[in-house]
């Protein structure tokens, strides 16, 4: 089912204390200054989904602050997603100055944020990414995670679920010299449960991307192959049954315990997980590949990523926010680019400080100028 933003208004989030964009299901592109607020739309976008957004931030510093306000402001975002009978009207947003509970609401009718995942299902690339393969494995298993999460979202609960036993044992093992080894296999056997989910989730993953990548291999995106280091994913890829898994995960979580316990810190688990990623052509880690390339790289697991699913016809396509993905691609990439999405049907949010930089996609996308948090289209 196709997923677009035809409607978007938001009040007092970040910069923008109001704005309106009719993008009637259009891809979108934004241009103007550093500062002037086109990254904040693309988070509001990233919010119509369920957790904290393409930046990761708390909910009570989305609100717009004045100079001198401690707190920033009640905000909220609506959208109307699709048009005609398929027409869906989604809110979220906090009630009051400084709240920590976020307020969902699906036509009209308050709902828990996981219910927007029917809806919209965004993937974005930011320049925070730019360093994916150079930083450490944890932004690499956050990164690969939403890719799961975008196609399967209860892979977000049964992370969620892992997370929250992962910490209670360390607390126990770090509170207790000689912890109590009943309540320490209860919680390991949470954790085996949750994490062989986790792992299978994202060998399942790993393996249609792979696949689809493959066949794109004529494309100017660079060949990506993909590994997960994790040895529970591992298990996974090998056919491994889930209750084996799973089984394999509560006894090494057992005879780690001693470990653990030093450590002060779980030694083993899917949390300690990586993404491999190689570029085919150049038989080189994405590590070793110039900024241009890791980026490309970068670019083509997303799209490989919103292929499989703009195929998919139960669930919603992919909306794609990319931040400032055009500086780094050729002339040669943007045309592809743009040329993908219209082929994929899908809709894109893009930045970038010169309008230039979007020529190809102008036939079909708004073009949007971004001043001071103000929106000028440019066919209006």
């Amino acid at each position: 089912m196709r997923s677009a933003v035809s409607r978007l208004v938001l009040t007092d989030f970040r910069s923008y204390a109001s704005a309106e964009l009719a993008a009637d299901g259009r891809s979108v592109f934004l241009f103007g200054a550093n500062g002037a607020g086109k990254t904040n739309l693309l988070e509001a976008v990233s919010l119509l989904s369920p957790g904290r957004g393409m930046r990761g931030t708390s909910l009570p510093d989305l609100g717009r602050r004045l100079p001198g306000e401690a707190l920033g402001r009640a905000w909220a975002i609506s959208a109307t997603i699709g048009s005609g009978d398929a027409e869906v009207r989604l809110g979220t947003g906090v009630e009051a100055s400084g709240a920590a509970r976020r307020i969902v609401r699906v036509r009209g009718e308050t709902v828990p944020p996981g219910r927007l995942a029917e809806h919209v299902r965004p993937l974005w690339l930011t320049p925070a990414q730019d360093r994916l393969f150079l930083e450490g494995a944890s932004e690499r298993r956050r990164f690969f995670d939403r890719l799961v999460f975008a196609a399967e979202p209860i892979h977000a609960a049964h992370a969620a679920a892992y997370d929250r036993s992962l910490r209670e044992r360390s607390r126990l093992l770090a509170a207790e010299e000689t912890a109590d080894p009943a309540w320490l296999a209860a919680l390991e056997a949470r954790m085996a449960e949750a994490g062989a989910r986790v792992a299978e989730g994202r060998a399942f993953t790993l393996q249609a991307l792979q696949a689809e990548i493959d066949q794109r291999d004529a494309r100017p995106f660079p060949r990506a192959l993909l590994s997960l280091t994790g040895a529970f994913e591992q298990l996974c890829l090998a056919g491994a049954a889930l209750a084996e898994v799973e089984a394999q995960l509560a006894a090494a979580l057992a005879a780690s315990r001693p470990r653990d316990a030093a450590a002060g810190r779980a030694l083993t688990g899917p949390h300690r997980s990586d993404l491999a990623v190689v570029h085919a052509a150049l038989r080189r880690p994405a590590a070793e590949c110039s900024t241009g390339e890791q980026k490309a790289l970068i670019l083509n697991l997303i799209l490989a990523q919103a292929a499989r699913l703009s195929r998919a016809k139960s669930q919603p396509n992919p909306i794609l926010l990319l931040d400032e993905v055009a500086a780094h691609l050729d002339q040669l990439r943007r045309a592809a680019l743009a040329d993908e999405i219209g082929a994929l049907g899908l809709q894109a949010f893009l930045t970038g400080t010169d309008e230039a930089l979007f020529d190809p996609f102008k036939a079909d996308a708004l073009g949007v100028l971004v001043d001071a948090s103000q929106l000028a289209p440019l066919d209006s």
